[in-house]
């Protein structure tokens, strides 16, 4: 008796220490994390975001990744989702068929429709001519096989990677402000929604949210496997008049902290609610003038094309202001990883993870909260879509905030030559004003999907709603809010304890999705809001009717497929001339160095040399590098930088059409911190003989140079 009444006390003691660490460190679950390059052509192909012809690649600044994050139910290894941040504009149909079908072939049965989710950064300075509608394939001349392949193997291998890595682990979350990487490009429109609700968002920035919220993914012993986070800012720090390929700011954060963490960590900066928001913190100036731009319509002497956004380095350059708006967010990530965290768990660990496609074009009936019922319209762009942003403007003479008919009726005819809209499809669009009827636009195929897919995650009391476009600040921040209310009305996760995020634009491109409110005011986010001026309430109904699918106990009735977007990878045009061949100078072989390095050099200084080129598009080296810097350690060169790396940047240039002679410039801006020493740059590359077409690689090297 006397020997219980102490043993007894101890026990409740050790009781107590289990179920505290257990609460500490949530359920559970299986996680694997995986990163692998997607960098397609660097050079001669259309960019993709700012829709220009004239923007083709000329070089690589920084390749680009496909970060996958998978999260599996540890007593049911079924039921699991892959998350994938990739550093591309946006996800879209034929890329994610594409992903599909390797997995499919890699693993059968275990990834599909429901459970994968490709969410692009929206980086404006990536290749293009990978989509799968006409319309942003214009731009880029048509379809290009070897970005579209370069994308969809990158991501798959980066999920196969995820998942041979997959251990037992937790998950936790936390938040935080991060200031001065953000603004909202918009705010006049963001000015219509209502007074009292835009005060409920008075703590967390205001006219844009300046909350990340951070996953961390460790395993059971506590060792760091990797981050996703969600924070809202457009990939637009680099402009339209760059040429050289890169992951813009959310890019250049990922490699930061990855390589500040190091150990194979994989850290995802996805996009969040990212439609009205800049990087352009400084705001919008005349060009000409330096005054302000016409808070209404962004315009200078009522044009557009001199209204421009200004990064917090515009004295410098957008690169530079690139690199401070991708350092804020890598600090911010850092900051909050290393803040308390929430331990992630419910339901005893399951995972749950829905997709479903609806006909938004076919006119997806629902109620709205006035009780009266709406249709989705077929897709349609408004005028204001051509009047650009202040991150980079349009052309001719639109301007944005135009809800009435256009100034010069010049582009009505144009429209109407093209495809002129029915009455009904007017009426469903009004307040917008037509210019490209495209969701009846289907020749040669479809020029913009008018089926859109519908897709949630759910683990522990964490929701994620991957929206397939670009959800401004507050249409986000209504989805969500619903989204949380109804999960909390279902008994599925609770509002006191529940988290809910917004990822996009995923899987399917579908321009924007402003609130009604906004859609009135026909700037070019409500202009580029797709079906009508409920779209959002359109999204909204969808999300809440399967929401049930994200309950321990599903409903018995078998979520819906719905009916499948085409796939036009094998029937899209394409305009893109491959290479014919590499040639050297006379007198020259591939690698010469025509200009050498000088020195020494000091931190700060810029390392150039010119080598005798080829096209890269020979071999896109991925995986690899195109440039390098080596350093000379006891007499063994070792490479210090790569292509990952910021300041080492490679630029093509043909010099001879006909012969296919061509250079190579590689730059190097020696950074703070780095080591004095002897260094030098290597150049690889690949050449294309005319006869047979035969690809051979060989280097360049510089000769030795000082840093000191």
């Amino acid at each position: 008796m006397h020997l219980i009444h102490h043993i007894l006390p101890l026990i409740c003691l050790l009781f107590l220490q289990v179920l505290s660490q257990d609460e500490a460190v949530g359920d559970k679950y299986l996680l694997g994390v995986g990163r692998a390059d997607v960098t397609g052509p660097v050079v001669e192909i259309g960019m993709m975001g700012y829709a220009d012809l004239a923007q083709k690649g000329s070089g690589l600044r920084q390749r680009i990744h496909s970060r996958a994050f998978i999260v599996a139910d540890v007593n049911s290894p079924g039921d699991r989702f892959v998350y994938v941040s990739v550093d591309v504009q946006s996800g879209d149909t034929a890329i994610r068929d594409g992903v599909l079908k390797g997995l499919e072939a890699a693993f059968p049965g275990v990834y599909g429709q429901n459970n994968v989710a490709v969410v692009g950064t929206h980086s404006h300075a990536g290749p293009g001519a990978w989509l799968n509608y006409l319309l942003p394939q214009i731009t880029t001349q048509g379809f290009g096989s070897q970005s579209y392949t370069a994308i969809v193997e990158g991501i798959v291998l980066s999920i196969k990677r995820a998942h041979t890595s997959l251990t037992p682990g937790y998950l936790s979350l936390a938040k935080g402000l991060v200031s001065d990487a953000n603004v909202n490009r918009s705010p006049y429109a963001y000015e219509a929604n209502p007074a009292e609700e835009r005060a409920e968002y008075g703590d967390v920035g205001g006219d844009v949210d300046k909350e990340m919220t951070v996953l961390s993914f460790k395993k059971e012993d506590g060792t760091p496997l990797g981050l996703l986070n969600w924070f809202p800012v457009h990939g637009t720090s680099l402009y339209g008049n760059n040429t050289l390929i890169a992951g813009d700011n959310k890019g250049y954060a990922a490699l930061q902290l990855e390589k500040d963490l190091g150990n194979g960590f994989v850290a995802g900066f996805s996009q969040a609610n990212v439609g009205d928001t800049s990087p352009n913190t400084l705001g919008p100036v005349c060009q000409d003038t330096g005054l302000e731009c016409r808070y209404e319509d962004s315009t200078c002497n009522g044009v557009s094309q001199q209204c421009r956004g200004r990064g917090p380095a515009f004295q410098i350059s957008d690169t530079e202001s690139c690199r401070i708006i991708g350092q804020t967010q890598y600090l911010g990530a850092k900051r909050i990883y290393n803040s308390a965290q929430t331990p992630v768990s419910g339901d005893g660990g399951i995972v749950r993870s829905l997709h479903t496609f609806v006909d938004f074009g076919a006119g997806y009936e629902f109620k709205l909260s006035n009780g009266s019922m709406w249709k989705t319209c077929k897709a349609a762009l408004g005028f204001s879509f051509a009047a650009g942003t202040t991150d980079w403007p349009g052309f001719a003479d639109f301007t944005q905030n135009d809800p009435g008919a256009p100034s010069n009726p010049f582009w009505l005819l144009v429209r109407d030559l093209l495809k002129t809209p029915t009455k009904e499809q007017k009426d469903c669009h009004a307040p917008k004003p037509i210019l490209l009827n495209v969701g009846e636009m289907d020749q040669p195929y479809a020029w913009t999907p008018n089926i859109v897919d519908i897709q949630m995650f759910r683990v522990g009391q964490l929701a994620i709603i991957v929206a397939p476009g670009e959800a401004t600040t507050m249409a986000g921040r209504r989805w969500k809010a619903a989204v949380a209310d109804e999960l909390d009305k279902l008994g599925i996760i609770s509002k006191e304890s529940g988290w809910t995020v917004i990822g996009g634009p995923a899987n399917s491109y579908t321009h924007y999705i402003a609130t009604p409110e906004e859609y009135a005011i026909q700037r070019y986010e409500g202009a580029s809001t797709l079906y009508g001026q409920f779209t959002l309430d359109a999204y909204i109904s969808l999300y809440k009717t399967y929401a049930p699918y994200l309950a321990a106990k599903v409903p018995s009735t078998p979520l819906p497929t719905g009916t499948k977007p085409p796939i036009n990878t094998n029937n899209s045009i394409s305009l893109i001339t491959g290479v014919v061949q590499d040639s050297p100078p006379l007198g020259k072989s591939f690698g010469s160095v025509l200009t050498d390095v000088m020195g020494p050099y000091q931190i700060g200084a810029m390392v150039k040399v010119v080598f005798v080129g080829a096209n890269p598009r020979n071999n896109l080296r991925l995986e690899g590098t195109f440039a390098a810097v080596e350093k000379n350690e006891s007499g063994t060169w070792a490479r210090v930088r790569d292509d990952t790396d910021w300041n080492l940047v490679y630029e093509w240039k043909r010099t001879e059409e006909l012969t296919g002679q061509s250079k190579v410039t590689i730059t190097w801006t020696v950074e703070s911190g780095t080591p004095a020493g002897q260094y030098r740059i290597r150049y690889y590359g690949d050449s294309k003989a005319l006869f047979g077409g035969k690809i051979t690689a060989f280097e360049g090297v510089s000769g030795v140079f000082n840093v000191v």
